[in-house]
């Protein structure tokens, strides 16, 4: 591999749980022009009417081309194009393949990143998005009933079909991971689907993470209880845990993603602001969501200065 090989993100999830909202935060604090965001949620082996005569969903592995997947990711880590599928969940069926030459980032998103060992060997950085499952459930709702012409009836009667291979075959992968994301609400705002939710970060030590425990104990934060760094175990393993809630300044924020940023010798911090997610057909900020996505991107931007 060169010193200029692109770094690759990998980001898994269950459905509906925010992939595509935070690779864009992501995407704009590195630059657009620097970054190649690919779905391989795309890589399905039969169309809708196929999957539905099978009795197959698209979440099981045998309803995607895995080794193809493995193929093209390895190529991206080489800086090789690749001529990738395209589903449209739209009509159902298969567009035109695409054509996608890596940029110096690459960001897969998907349900089955993690799924092989050697997917899982290709990336750089591997993060997985947890929401709480009511959560995850109103997120899911809402998209595809806005975006994608479902009913709300057909969203739920899909989850329930979905939830045995998902428990089987998605969630497992979130143990591979070096940072886990989990948006919770907090007690009182049981019906909350935004910039009002909290965020946990597991930060596992299979990658170096920004030490922002100093900056916390500090007391330069002017509402203490908004971000706390401790210590504790995931699956059985010693992590570090970040709690950021929703009550967080945005000047706390701005010094908090500075700090982190700091980390980097010689970069200055994007000045484009993050954190942003669609409510309906309104543009929101949350500043828990800001935070996570500038921890993640400030690792790309690491890992690109330790391949030099």
């Amino acid at each position: 591999m060169g010193n200029n090989r692109p770094i690759l993100l990998g980001v898994v999830g269950d459905s509906g749980t925010g992939k595509t909202t935070f690779t864009k935060g992501i995407e704009d604090t590195l630059g657009p022009d620097r970054v190649t965001v690919i779905c391989i949620d795309d890589y399905h082996r039969y169309n809708r009417v196929q999957r539905k005569e099978k009795g197959i969903s698209a979440l099981h592995p045998e309803c995607n081309y895995i080794d193809i997947m493995e193929q093209h990711l390895y190529c991206l880590r080489r800086g090789e194009p690749i001529l990738k599928p395209v589903y449209n969940h739209s009509t159902g069926c298969f567009d035109p393949p695409e054509y996608i030459k890596p940029k110096e980032f690459v960001i897969i998103e998907g349900l089955l990143g993690f799924y092989t060992r050697r997917m899982r060997d290709v990336f750089d950085v591997k993060l997985y998005l947890d929401p709480e499952k009511g959560l995850r459930v109103d997120w899911k709702i809402a998209r595809d009933t806005q975006k994608r012409g479902y009913t709300r009836d057909d969203v739920i009667e899909s989850l329930k079909r979905r939830e045995e291979v998902s428990k089987r075959y998605i969630r497992p992968q979130r143990v591979y991971a070096d940072i886990v994301v989990s948006f919770y609400r907090p007690k009182g705002l049981e019906k909350e689907t935004g910039s009002g939710l909290n965020v946990q970060l597991i930060l596992r030590p299979t990658i170096r993470h920004p030490d922002l425990s100093r900056f916390i104990d500090s007391g330069l934060i002017q509402e203490p209880c908004c971000i706390s760094a401790t210590l504790g175990r995931d699956d059985g393993l010693p992590v570090d845990i970040i709690n950021i809630t929703q009550d967080i300044a945005h000047k706390t924020t701005r010094r908090v993603m500075k700090i982190v940023w700091d980390h980097l010798p010689g970069i200055a911090m994007p000045k484009t602001y993050i954190g942003k997610y669609h409510d309906g057909n309104e543009v929101k900020i949350s500043n828990p969501l800001a935070i996570a996505q500038l921890i993640a991107s400030y690792h790309l931007m690491n890992m690109k200065l330790e391949e030099r």
